[in-house]
């Protein structure tokens, strides 16, 4: 039997552990000037996407986020940032092809038992990696800005420093303090998935909730609730809907009814294909379009995710 890989989880306001990774482990960041326009790439989604940044670690071939979800979820956000810097760099670099190593990794932590100790092993990566010996000798990470050395006005330090008491420079000097008390712990593989669900960081009680709450919010819609969704929203019957020709109207609807058809797991291209009628390859063409149009516009991607929520709650 095929492997088949599970649903990301979204979760709004869920603490994630992110990873993106270079293409066979080549590196992602060649120079200063790259790593700033990652910043810029990071902050532009923060307002675009509406999540946060608690810790981020920016190292040559890979890098390592403490993002909070918004109210969209993270997949439109991390595609945009991904698809964006690659541009960029291709570009800079006069060169074409990927450059991430497939999906990024994104691991829904329990924010309460795991949250501090996430952001302390993201800020010590250098560290462990012997880059460094100590984390706020790391240019390209968020320590130096939760020590106050540095202005990052899109990172998020106010959670973090609020554990460790209300007065800043008293909040500051136990952060440091226990970030390095971690400094000879090694590689944590909890970080990257629990054993009960390998989506999940967090005890038993926790990842039970989120995938009861999950189970609740992710029932697949039949194919019929999609058609009728779509043809409600472009003001179409059915008929004209499937009708053969290219007129812009119809042919938008099934690209969108295509789209939500894989995004809410409702049916595969194949039996959408099979039940209207058209070619598997038209169909699959037509969802990577609007995917490739999410990619450049906020404002699309925006509306992707207002239709996939208006399907979770009908």
């Amino acid at each position: 039997m095929p492997w088949t890989r599970k649903p990301r989880l979204h979760v709004p306001g869920g603490l994630y552990h992110v990873i993106l990774r270079g293409n066979a482990r080549q590196d992602v960041f060649f120079a200063p000037e790259d790593r700033r326009r990652f910043y810029e790439l990071l902050a532009e989604g923060i307002t675009r996407f509406g999540y946060r940044v608690h810790a981020f670690c920016l190292m040559s071939n890979h890098l390592h986020l403490a993002l909070q979800a918004g109210d969209q979820s993270l997949s439109a956000g991390m595609q945009n940032l991904a698809f964006r810097y690659t541009r960029y760099l291709n570009a800079r670099l006069r060169r074409i092809g990927h450059l991430f190593e497939g999906r990024y990794k994104a691991y829904l932590i329990d924010q309460d038992a795991y949250g501090l100790a996430l952001v302390r092993y993201i800020h010590l990566n250098p560290v462990r990696a012997r880059i460094v010996k100590q984390p706020a000798a790391y240019a390209y990470s968020g320590h130096r800005a939760y020590l106050g050395r540095e202005d990052l006005a899109w990172l998020t330090t106010d959670w973090v420093l609020g554990q460790f008491g209300s007065r800043v420079g008293v909040a500051r000097a136990r952060y440091h303090q226990f970030v390095n008390d971690g400094k000879a712990e090694g590689h944590n593989a909890a970080f990257y998935g629990g054993q009960a669900d390998s989506r999940i960081v967090g005890e038993e009680d926790f990842v039970k909730a989120i995938l009861k709450r999950n189970a609740r919010r992710r029932r697949a819609p039949t194919i019929t609730e999609l058609v009728t969704y779509v043809c409600r929203c472009y003001r179409l019957n059915e008929k004209e809907l499937l009708a053969a020709g290219r007129a812009r109207l119809p042919a938008e609807a099934r690209a969108l009814l295509a789209w939500l058809a894989l995004k809410t797991l409702a049916a595969p291209l194949t039996t959408l294909a099979q039940r209207f009628g058209r070619d598997i390859s038209t169909l699959s063409h037509a969802r990577s379009r609007i995917e490739e149009r999410s990619r450049k516009s906020s404002t699309f991607a925006k509306a992707l995710d207002r239709h996939l929520y208006a399907i979770s709650q009908a």
